[in-house]
């Protein structure tokens, strides 16, 4: 009787290509599973996505409400401090711009709600429209992954910009840019 030898050598190199495929296999599968879950971030040039809020008078706000109209959408709350230190700059931009078919829409995140986002824009004296979203939804629409995070939208309501992080709403180039947005005609794309 013949005892056959056994290739090691062959076990092991088709032990480690099951090994290899085996790793490629789950980290497709883990690539997958984390791009379902990825906040989505509305593409510039594409229409923003609506939404509607109550505003500190409890009446409903929606994005849609203000087509015609150039709009910063500023996600924020109250406790954030980057965004506690760009309102004096946004309340400069809406004096600049208010009466020109422009608005800004601050959506506060703040889970208690007009509780301490009323008390905060008077403090400030902030007279742009203050949005309420306790529950934090536009975060997941708009894909924020931080805040505060800003979304420009044009007169067709289209996505234009989206700044991470806090700005200064009030310098000469940010004046310029939105002075240009609001000249060009309402069909203009």
């Amino acid at each position: 009787m013949e005892i056959k030898k056994i290739n090691y050598r062959a076990v092991i190199l088709v032990f480690l290509a099951v090994v290899v495929l085996l790793t490629l296999f789950a980290l497709n599968q883990k690539e997958s599973f984390r791009k379902s879950f990825e906040l989505k971030s509305p593409d510039v040039g594409r229409p923003a996505p609506n939404f509607e809020f109550p505003g500190l008078d409890g009446k409903l706000v929606s994005l849609s409400d203000y087509l015609g109209k150039v709009v910063l959408v500023n996600i924020w709350a109250t406790w954030c401090r980057p965004c506690v230190d760009e309102m004096p700059s946004m309340q400069k931009l809406y004096q600049e711009f208010k009466d020109d078919d422009f608005e800004i829409l601050a959506v506060s995140i703040d889970a208690p709600g007009s509780g301490v986002v009323a008390p905060f824009m008077r403090k400030y004296n902030l007279t742009f429209p203050a949005l309420l979203d306790s529950e934090g939804t536009i975060r997941e629409s708009y894909g924020a992954t931080g805040i505060p995070e800003s979304f420009i939208i044009d007169r067709q309501g289209l996505l234009v910009e989206k700044i991470i992080g806090a700005a200064d709403w009030s310098s000469p180039e940010v004046f310029r840019f939105f002075r240009n947005l609001l000249q060009k005609p309402l069909s203009e794309k």
